[in-house]
């Protein structure tokens, strides 16, 4: 059995995924919108109202920022709420506030 080499630390695959998923204004502004509302979520018709796209576009950036982890979507047919994963958005700040503190 051959057992790949790991060049990355846990760490850093973890802070790129983050990163990646950040890596769009819109999402930025998807961020920053939630975190406003920290102790509640919010659907997305109310961020579409505040943005100039698609909504089906912002369900593409939505999908993303939710897969990297940093968000979280609550199913209320035949909406949709969300929220910060607050676990994940602590761990985000951590990791980039080492990452930057050096």
């Amino acid at each position: 059995m051959i057992t790949e080499k790991k060049y990355y630390t846990e760490s850093q695959e973890k802070m790129a995924r983050y990163a990646k998923a950040m890596a769009h204004p819109v999402r930025i502004f998807i961020l920053d919108f939630l975190a406003d509302n920290i102790d509640k979520c919010c659907y997305s018709g109310d961020m579409a109202e505040e943005l100039p796209i698609a909504r089906s576009t912002l369900s593409e950036h939505l999908k993303e920022l939710k897969k990297a982890g940093l968000i979280q979507g609550e199913i209320n047919p035949p909406y949709i709420k969300y929220c910060i994963n607050k676990k994940n958005w602590e761990e985000a700040r951590g990791l980039f506030g080492i990452f930057y503190e050096r």
